[in-house]
């Protein structure tokens, strides 16, 4: 569902938007024939645009406008490239030809829409906001454009049908993803859908739009409308494929119990929004009970506040009144959990140092506090296994002095008696996002501090997602929490600090053992 499915691409290829020109190697005989002066560049555009096979016609074509770049046949041959690459499955280069088209020919409404269609393509996939504003400007500029005197009412009624969704849905998009505003992505995804007939929603591009707009009503900020949200996100499960009703559905049952309270009703949402496209007015969704009253709820209602899912829990602490909070946080502190979630920070905090003052001593490990820290991927390169004074010099550099004072003779001792110092750039605690409102505002709600330090070269990047084993997971043990008020932009959250943490490693799949074939009776040897 992520990728877009650009079913009418070509749709402009069928659309006759001026008279085919009429070549001739004689004198024009009418105002729309185009005439080639030249016989050899009228043999070499014939043999050339009556290619059947693409890749020969490409290079022919291509080898003309090398031979002739002035032609004035040059609009009508960078038209058949469009055409020739698409036939060929080379997007890279029919957006090539589309550009140069446009070159030649700012208003080409050809050009400007496989432009839009293929750019929006590129920004879905990669997010690279130049590459998403490009295909904003050119929808913009087609949306702007004007019928010819020479376009028929239906014709233009065909061409505008086949390419203003798709110019809303690169607007929107570059809205959402480049520039995040999500108020002007949402009137934009509207307006897109509205021009479809009501089928093209449940399939396509039309269906892809559908679940952006659910996820641009879900955004935090003022254009924020989980009704809306739930409303969308519920069409598009109804008709995506069964591959991805799977990751629909998380988000539709989150949305629907963070405005509802539970999921009871939400079957109506999904049998509704099957039926038409946006919301009717007079279809609602009851509100939940305040916060508070959904904690006491909750609690009431569960057993085993074991069994609540690491979201569950931060709702409670960051929302419970004062006794049911303390109630949740007296069975959690001091246990041990996962915490899956998306990695806000692990920048390197600390140094370990190993020292060793005999060949024959047990080295001793030290952790020195950094006086700056930095992400893993900004700090210098640790000098390693270096001379000592060089190493004993460096960490009075980079130190806090608390903790340069506690090394004692590793540092202010004579030098020649360490036999090897070797020093290392480490991180002591791990920020993660674990609610979807975190991951989305990019807010860590858990601290993680480590057992033991883990070098920068083990430490996880800002981004990676810890899940649960097999995959690789992060675990700790509940220390303290703080409740983190709702202010007018932000919903209510708790932070939440885990001690003694330690990541488990990914857990490969054991190859298949195949015991061997016993030998049948013919294989023994008579006794």
């Amino acid at each position: 569902m992520k990728k877009l499915v650009l079913a009418s691409v070509m749709a402009l290829a069928s659309i006759s938007l001026v008279t085919a020109p009429t070549l001739r190697a004689q004198a024009a005989q009418s105002s729309d024939q185009i005439t080639i002066q030249n016989p050899a560049e009228f043999n070499a555009y014939q043999t050339a645009s009556t290619q059947t096979d693409p890749a020969a016609k490409s290079k022919a074509l291509e080898d003309f406008l090398t031979a002739y770049p002035q032609s004035v046949v040059k609009k009508a041959v960078l038209d058949d490239l469009i055409d020739t690459y698409q036939a060929m499955g080379d997007a890279d280069k029919q957006l090539g030809a589309a550009s140069r088209l446009l070159q030649v020919d700012p208003a080409n409404m050809k050009a400007i829409y496989i432009s839009v269609a293929l750019k929006r393509g590129q920004c879905l996939k990669a997010n690279d906001a130049q590459v998403c504003d490009d295909a904003a400007a050119l929808a913009q500029k087609g949306l702007a454009a004007l019928k010819g005197a020479d376009v028929s009412d239906d014709a233009w009624k065909k061409l505008t049908s086949a390419t203003y969704p798709i110019y809303h849905s690169a607007i929107a998009l570059d809205f959402a993803s480049s520039k995040q505003d999500f108020k002007s992505a949402i009137a934009e995804y509207r307006t897109e859908l509205m021009l479809y007939p009501l089928p093209a929603t449940q399939s396509g591009a039309g269906l892809v739009d559908t679940l952006q707009l659910a996820e641009a009503y879900a955004k935090p900020g003022d254009s924020r409308d989980m009704v809306q949200a739930v409303w969308f996100y519920a069409r598009a499960w109804n008709f995506a494929p069964p591959a991805y009703k799977a990751q629909i559905e998380p988000k539709l049952e989150y949305w629907f119990k963070r405005y509802h309270g539970g999921v009871d009703g939400l079957d109506a949402v999904k049998a509704a929004s099957a039926q038409t496209l946006f919301k009717p007015d007079a279809f609602t969704v009851k509100p939940a009970p305040t916060p508070p009253e959904i904690v006491t709820g909750v609690l009431a209602a569960t057993p085993d506040l074991t069994k609540l899912n690491l979201e569950d829990k931060e709702f409670i602490l960051a929302n419970g009144n004062p006794a049911d909070a303390q109630k949740l946080w007296a069975v959690l502190q001091n246990q041990a959990t996962p915490v899956p979630g998306v990695v806000i920070d692990a920048s390197a905090t600390v140094l370990k140092i190993t020292a060793t003052t005999t060949p024959a001593a047990k080295p001793k490990e030290y952790v020195v506090k950094l006086t700056t820290p930095a992400a893993c991927a900004a700090v210098p390169p640790a000098p390693s296994e270096l001379k000592v004074k060089e190493g004993q010099d460096y960490i009075l550099a980079n130190g806090v002095k608390a903790d340069t004072d506690a090394l004692g003779d590793v540092l202010t001792g004579d030098a020649a008696k360490i036999k090897k110092l070797t020093i290392e750039y480490a991180v002591r605690y791990i920020r993660v996002a674990v609610t979807q409102d975190s991951k989305d505002n990019k807010n860590a709600d858990f601290i993680v501090n480590l057992k033991a330090p883990v070098g920068c070269k083990e430490a996880p990047a800002a981004g990676f997602e810890y899940k649960l084993q097999p995959a690789e997971e992060l675990d700790a043990t509940y220390d303290t929490y703080t409740a983190i008020p709702a202010s007018a932009t932000k919903a209510a959250t708790a932070q939440i600090v885990l001690r003694e943490g330690f990541i488990q490693a990914e857990k490969k799949a054991a190859p298949a053992h195949h015991p061997a074939a016993k030998p049948s009776a013919a294989h023994h040897p008579a006794h």
